[in-house]
């Protein structure tokens, strides 16, 4: 595995006064891995904003979607999962390799707690290989450079960036990250992207409460800014919508949601 941090043990990087998005959304998940400031920041999340539990679900819901579809239909056997988050059930490598066990998987995260996690419990099949990258998403050179001690680059990938784009501010670009991760790979290489839009009143105000005492801070767009980030390549159908919209299953039987919270799109490089 891949650690730029690797000289400094990761319990030594933890710092449990700061909110970390990973350790809050497990929180909201009904996780365990988490600390009381993490607690402590998600019972003001979900005081303010309710539904940020539903959210969580269908981000899952359309990660699992989008996995089916990459390897599915579009033959993809190489995963790369930015912002892989706490381990839970049904991570990247479960879904793809359940459907091709040959599939190769790089996770990249830069929370010491997730790196910890990860290593312990993202265990391959036998056929393919899954590996974590400790790595920042600002650095998508440094991101490639690691991940291809377990991926061919010179052969498709499906880059995952779910609720990635938005932690990064506008400052650092995160359409010229993107661009940057996507322009060295092959043809026929994929980009699944979601995120969190600013068109619900209530998630506002929720994360501008998160991002008061955050260490790093969440930026909510507009759909249409968020869907610019797929700008250059060829989207799949029905393009970038609201997260529940995207192949939704034929035997759901809720409704989606009236206020939109996230949007998301699965493209691919020609």
């Amino acid at each position: 595995m891949s650690d730029s941090n690797a000289a400094e043990p990761a319990w030594a990087r933890v710092d449990t006064t700061v909110p970390h998005s990973a350790r809050v959304w497990d929180f909201l998940l009904g996780g365990k891995d988490h600390f009381a400031i993490d607690r402590e920041v998600g019972e003001t999340l979900l005081r303010v904003f309710p539904d940020f539990v539903m959210v969580a679900r269908l981000q899952r819901e359309f990660l699992t979607r989008a996995v089916h579809y990459l390897v599915t239909e579009a033959g993809i056997r190489q995963f790369l999962d930015i912002g892989t988050g706490l381990p839970t059930a049904d991570n990247t490598h479960e879904l793809a390799q359940r459907l091709a066990p040959e599939s190769r998987v790089v996770y990249v995260d830069n929370d010491p707690i997730v790196l910890v996690h990860a290593r312990a419990l993202l265990t391959s099949t036998p056929e393919g290989a899954t590996d974590y990258l400790d790595a920042d998403v600002r650095d998508p050179e440094a991101i490639l450079d690691g991940a291809a001690k377990t991926l061919d680059l010179s052969q498709p990938v499906a880059v995952m960036m779910l609720s990635i784009a938005g932690q990064v501010t506008d400052d650092d670009d995160p359409k010229d990250l993107i661009d940057r991760l996507m322009g060295p790979l092959a043809p026929g290489s994929y980009l699944a992207l979601s995120d969190g839009v600013n068109t619900n009143p209530a998630l506002v105000q929720a994360v501008t409460t998160y991002n008061q005492s955050a260490a790093n801070t969440y930026q909510l767009r507009s759909p249409e800014q968020v869907g610019a980030f797929l700008a250059g390549l060829d989207l799949v159908a029905p393009g970038v919508v609201p997260t529940p919209e995207w192949h939704p299953p034929l035997d759901r039987w809720d409704e989606p949601p009236t206020v939109v919270s996230a949007v998301c799109g699965v493209a691919k490089k020609p």
